[in-house]
């Protein structure tokens, strides 16, 4: 599930200065990287703690609400010491730049943030402004690029309840952002293009309907709506044995209108790319 890391090694920490300064990044493996190379951040539950920490955004962590976090409602019986173990391993790791203090309410991390979630906040920004201005090329164009700063799951490899919760919240953001990119895409006339990623995407969330809808008008786009249907029913059939349930609304009338060979459905030219 890794993409590339076009244009992710360009940002700068907030409140880091010159050319040392730290970048952070959680749309994947978590790294720091300064000037470039990657900073060793030390074992894997000392590197959950810095990701639940840069996740609060320069907001205070109470000691308990960082226990529960990273270790959950079990933690083992030292784990005081090992969270001051930690701490302290996390300061030597960063160095001069961010800093990770104790305040009156919790620890605080400053001088920090996750730059690649802040990237791509932008990026969706700008894609969903260009879609409600009916630019759908530069929507598509901003919407791949926020896709580009993926490199695997979020905070991949981490193991801590908080970040399990956040894992999930974030695979939803990335699809929900990757099915307007591609409805933009067959928008546009260019369903041949996408049909392919969208077999791979309905094999990888089976039970995600907007992606079986996706393909279906792909499909239909390309003059297949044979194969349209056959995907409804397949859709149908997983949907009836994971869950009891029969598709949505929307794939359900995606149906009916390839049945009664609705001609807005019908293959149609490509826009010109601008």
């Amino acid at each position: 599930m890794g993409q590339g890391t076009t244009g992710t090694t360009t940002g700068t920490s907030h409140g880091s200065h010159g050319s040392h300064a730290l970048r952070f990044e959680l749309l994947g493996p978590l790294r720091a990287l300064r000037d470039g190379e990657e900073v060793p951040l030390g074992p894997p539950k000392q590197r959950a703690i810095l990701a639940v920490l840069l996740l609060q955004e320069g907001r205070p962590l109470s000691y308990d609400g960082l226990v529960e976090a990273v270790w959950g409602g079990a933690p083992p019986v030292h784990v005081r010491n090992l969270v001051q173990k930690y701490v302290s391993g996390l300061r030597r790791a960063l160095g001069d730049g961010p800093e990770l203090s104790w305040t009156g309410s919790g620890y605080l991390l400053t001088g920090a943030r996750a730059d690649d979630l802040r990237e791509r906040r932008r990026l969706v920004d700008e894609a969903l402004a260009a879609r409600n201005a009916g630019d759908l090329e530069r929507a598509g164009e901003r919407a791949r690029r926020a896709e580009e700063l993926w490199r695997g799951e979020f905070a991949e490899g981490l193991r801590a309840p908080y970040l399990a919760a956040e894992r999930l919240r974030w695979t939803e953001k990335r699809l929900t952002v990757l099915e307007a990119r591609l409805a933009g895409a067959i928008e546009l006339g260019r369903s041949f293009e996408y049909v392919h990623e969208l077999v791979r995407l309905v094999a990888a969330h089976p039970l995600r309907e907007r992606l079986v809808e996706l393909l279906m008008l792909a499909l239909c786009r390309t003059g297949r709506p044979t194969d349209a249907l056959t995907a409804y029913e397949s859709a149908r059939q997983r949907l009836a044995e994971a869950l009891g349930a029969d598709p949505g609304p929307a794939l359900r009338s995606l149906h009916a209108r390839i049945l009664r060979q609705d001609p807005v459905l019908l293959p149609s030219p490509p826009v010109p790319a601008a």
